[in-house]
Parts: structure tokens; C-alpha cells; sequence
């Protein structure tokens, strides 16, 4: 799918103190995005919270997502567990109308072998009235989605791509050299968009475009034209702030810059906690230039 190559940016979902949903601030947050260039939109991914928002605020983030979107971006919605037959109860439940896609993390905690994290999604994209984006991402789930399963996955009708987290250049050259013709490949790691394009990549699902929409999608959308001195520089501007994104938990620190961005509090749900002192600190000083 076309539509779904570029910027994509899994949004955070916005609390308020008493850590309710801010449904006003999530609307700012969805009109920043695309009002400074992103192509796509991630509604309840892993950024969003997923795992600490209930099955009615997900459906209602969805549902006002739909309607404030209103057609303007492709809107993709995340929906995964280690729990297959959760996963296609839910899909049974929801709403798919404006849903592009579908995006199912790999079965984490279990620890699955390849030959149940194929069935795991074979059974969802059989259930899925959308197109269904696998997501690798090693790092929480505990477990690497190989190439060979990617592959085998990808022959399946209706799955139209990954979004692979897996931090590994040499990975993402073997999905590259041997996916099928139109099978997306999107990097799950911002400071792996410019690298992974490069090497005929499609984009990226962001986390820090959401406090910097217009510098990274702009960085994207010249790598994918093959400007790789001017996307590479945007690329290093990132260097700085985007481990502090991930050095209390994701999204503890992109929450801190959307903050300073204006755009929504910073509160998140436990287990997170709030940033520390010096983290707030140390975004502040990585944030300001990027703003400029």
C-alpha cells in the first residue's frame, strides 16, 4: 500500500492529572501531526499505551481519532496480545470502517517458537477485515521474528508488511533482498529511517515524531527521494534527544516533549513512572534546537 509508505507516527495517548483520557489533547496532538506533514497515523500502539488503557478507551481513542482524522491521513490501528484468541475476539468487536490497517505486535512473554508466532498471525490476518503490518520488536517482546518467518508470513494475502524493530542492518537487507514485490519493510527505530531507506527501505513508524512532525517526516520524505546528505543530517539532528526517549521507558520522554511542544501533559500509567528530575532536564536542552 502506497498510502502507507513515509512518516507514520505512533501517537501517544494524552492523560490528564487524574490520569483519565485527554481526549481534547489527543485531538491537538492528531492535528499537529498532520498538519506538519506526517503521512500516517498509529492509534493504541505500543507509544499509545496499549497496555494500560482498558478495551473502552481504546475503542473510544479509536472511534475520535476516526472522526477528528476525517479521511485527511490513512489511520492504522494497533491491536496485538500473547493471547491469539483475545486478539480475534477483538476483531470481531471492532469498528474497521476508516481503519487502513491493522498493526499486531509479535507475541511477546510466551516466548513462541517461529512455528506459533506464524499460526499466531495467520489466524489473525485469516480474522482481519483490514490489511494486517506484522511488528518485530525483540527489545520488549523477548523473541526475534525471523526472516524466514517474515517471509513466509508475507505470502499471505492479507498481510502487507513489517514494521521490524529488530536494530539489525543485516536483517533488514535479507527482508529487503528477498520480500515480495510490494511487501512493506518500515523501520520500528527512528535513527534507523534514513539507513533502512536507503538500503530500499519504505519509512518509518515514529515515536519522536510526535513532539517533531515536520523535521522528521521532511527527513523521510528526502530520503525516499534520495537526498541522503540533507536526510542524513536531519538524521544525526536526532542523535542527541532519542535515547532519552527510551531511558525511562517509552513514552516517558516523548511525552516530556510534547510537553514543551505544547501539546498534551506529560502524565503517564503505572508501572511507568514520571520522569526524573534530570531526564526533564536533559530533554529540555536535546529538545530546544529541534524546535528552532
Amino acid at each position: 500500500m502506497q498510502a502507507l509508505r513515509g512518516t507514520g507516527v505512533a501517537l501517544v495517548t494524552p492523560f490528564k492529572a487524574d490520569l483519565s483520557v485527554d481526549l481534547e489533547a489527543f485531538g491537538r496532538l492528531i492535528d499537529f501531526n498532520i498538519d506538519n506533514g506526517i503521512d500516517y497515523l498509529v492509534v493504541n500502539g505500543t507509544t499509545g499505551e496499549s497496555v494500560t488503557t482498558s478495551p473502552e478507551e481504546r475503542a473510544q481513542l479509536l472511534a475520535f481519532a476516526k472522526e477528528r482524522v476525517a479521511g485527511r491521513k490513512p489511520l492504522v490501528y494497533g491491536l496485538g496480545s500473547n493471547d491469539t484468541q483475545y486478539v480475534l475476539e477483538q476483531i470481531k468487536q471492532l469498528d474497521f470502517t476508516g481503519v487502513d490497517a491493522l498493526l499486531s505486535v509479535c507475541p511477546y512473554y510466551n516466548k513462541p517458537s517461529q512455528e506459533g508466532v506464524f499460526l499466531h498471525y495467520t489466524a489473525i490476518a485469516d480474522a482481519s477485515p483490514v490489511p494486517v503490518i506484522l511488528y518485530n520488536v525483540p527489545g520488549r517482546t523477548g523473541i526475534n521474528m525471523t526472516v524466514a518467518t517474515t517471509l513466509r508470513l508475507a505470502q499471505h494475502p492479507n498481510i502487507i508488511g513489517t514494521k521490524d524493530a529488530c536494530g539489525n542492518m543485516e536483517q533488514y537487507m535479507q527482508l529487503l533482498e528477498e520480500r515480495p514485490e510490494g511487501f512493506l519493510i518500515i523501520s520500528g527505530d527512528d535513527m534507523h529511517t534514513v539507513p533502512v531507506i536507503a538500503v530500499g527501505g519504505d519509512g518509518i513508524i515514529s515515536v519522536l515524531a510526535n513532539a517533531f512532525p515536520e523535521r522528521f517526516s521532511r527527513m523521510t520524505r528526502l530520503a525516499l527521494d534520495g537526498n541522503f546528505k540533507e536526510a542524513g543530517a536531519l538524521q544525526r539532528s536526532f542523535g542527541r534527544i532519542n535515547p532519552l526517549m527510551y531511558e525511562e521507558a517509552n513514552p516517558v520522554g516523548v511525552k516530556l516533549a510534547l510537553q514543551l511542544a505544547g501539546i498534551c501533559d506529560p502524565y503517564v500509567r503505572l508501572p511507568l513512572a514520571p520522569a526524573s528530575q534530570s531526564l526533564v532536564q536533559r530533554i529540555q536542552e536535546a529538545a530546544a534546537p529541534l524546535f528552532q
